[in-house]
């Protein structure tokens, strides 16, 4: 590590990669971003544009390509879809030294056994993001509403010299940043978040709002709430309570235009992180003699899709 922090390699400049590497580009971090060809060219051109209540940002930025990428970095931020995790760890695995941290922000928990497997898990951080952005056609990263969080920490307990120094690069940002003491407890709240949520949007194909407006409505965000929470519980991790109000708040506002991105996905006909998030916790559920019809429900309309997807 350089006596001015980590040496950040971030993979893809995405929304979430593009607007928290973004963001430590700016304030003046070691970053580069390990992007395809085409990207790469892009913002060599143009450089890294962001759009956000928090300041707008259009700035060159370093960035390498899988047959230019060499040499170790401090700490590779894991940024890609849960579907696509095999390729990022083949991406990656170049800049992976000894004492490299991997922190990966991918929805779900499934990703830690396999990123442990691949690389040991001393290298393996918990992550997790909050935020909600897309990437325009032009490549501008859109920063869509005012939450821009993300959390970090050891799986074991503890604040290391290493998340110290990520938190240390993040405090010269506007983004909200923890290390975390309890970092399996935070993904675990969002996976129970993102469940209940992408669950019942995608199944009824309608905002929380929207669906609220149903008769029934309220009484299914709350039990695909339930479902998830026991869960976790089972799992040794139950909510505590102020993410139990905070999600019950979310989830049962009148006119509120939250969705999930899966339910974006699912609707523009894209492929979905179904299998990775709901799959994932429908297992749990199963591995733990949980019923949960309205997550299995879910899961196989998820299912439904992705086979038609495959069959093209």
């Amino acid at each position: 590590m350089s006596r001015d922090g980590p040496r950040f390699l971030v993979l893809g400049a995405g929304a979430a990669g593009g607007y928290f590497g973004g963001r430590l580009a700016e304030a003046k971090a070691d970053v580069t971003f390990l992007v395809r060809p085409a990207r790469a060219a892009a913002l060599n051109e143009h450089g890294l544009a962001i759009e956000s209540a928090f300041g707008d940002l259009r700035m060159p930025v370093r960035t390498v390509t899988a047959d230019t990428l060499s040499g170790f970095f401090d700490t590779v931020l894991l940024t890609a879809k849960a579907y696509d995790l095999e390729p990022a760890i083949a991406a990656i695995r170049p800049a992976v030294g000894p004492e490299t941290a991997i922190f990966p922000v991918l929805n779900g928990l499934g990703h830690l056994d396999r990123l442990d497997a691949a690389f040991g898990r001393e290298r393996v951080l918990g992550g997790v993001a909050y935020i909600a952005a897309t990437m325009t056609a032009e490549g501008t990263i859109r920063h869509l509403n005012r939450i821009q969080g993300i959390a970090f920490g050891e799986r074991f307990g503890g604040i290391s010299c290493r998340v110290e120094d990520i938190a240390r690069a993040f405090a010269a940002t506007p983004v909200n940043a923890l290390a975390s003491h309890s970092i399996m407890i935070d993904m675990w709240e969002k996976f129970v978040m993102i469940s209940s949520l992408a669950g019942v949007t995608c199944l009824m194909r309608g905002s929380v709002g929207d669906i609220l407006a149903a008769d029934d409505g309220e009484d299914l965000m709350l039990e695909a709430l339930a479902e998830c929470e026991a869960v976790a519980a089972a799992s040794g991790f139950p909510s505590r309570p102020e993410h139990h109000e905070q999600c019950r708040a979310m989830l049962t506002e009148r006119g509120s235009s939250f969705s999930a991105s899966m339910r974006r996905d699912l609707e523009a006909g894209l492929r979905t992180e179904g299998e990775q998030v709901l799959g994932d916790m429908l297992r749990r559920a199963r591995g733990n003699g949980i019923v949960t019809p309205l997550l299995q429900t879910a899961v196989c309309h998820l299912q439904v899709h992705e086979r038609r997807l495959a069959a093209r």
